[in-house]
């Protein structure tokens, strides 16, 4: 993945209303959510709303299908897979003494104390 790219999806997600959206059409599924019912679960104006999907749209996060008279809004879960692989796949990658992405993060961790 270029850099640029995560970087500004990074910096769409980096906004709390834009994150509830992604979150809220992550969560809905490959069937997505009509805006309408974006706009219900989340409690917000149509318009700010309106500005917050065109800018998750503008970064091939999310897209909007019409069917009929509904605008349904589905989370690209091909571009979170890319994102999510482009932070994790070079986990630990330069750490002495690990085998692969993520070896010392999963070495078990120590139980904790109790309080």
């Amino acid at each position: 993945m270029d850099i640029d790219l995560a970087a500004r999806q990074l910096q769409a997600l980096g906004n709390p209303t834009r994150l509830r959206i992604y979150r809220t059409l992550v969560r809905a599924g490959h069937g997505g959510l009509p805006v309408a019912q974006v706009q219900a679960r989340l409690g917000l104006p149509g318009s700010t709303l309106s500005h917050h999907l065109k800018a998750l749209m503008q970064q091939g996060l999310i897209r909007q299908e019409r069917q009929g008279t509904t605008l349904n809004c589905h989370a690209e879960y091909p571009a979170m897979t890319a994102l999510l692989g482009f932070l994790g796949d070079e986990c630990c990658a330069d750490a002495p003494g690990t085998e692969g992405p993520c070896a010392a993060a999963a070495a078990p961790t120590p139980p904790k104390r109790p309080r």
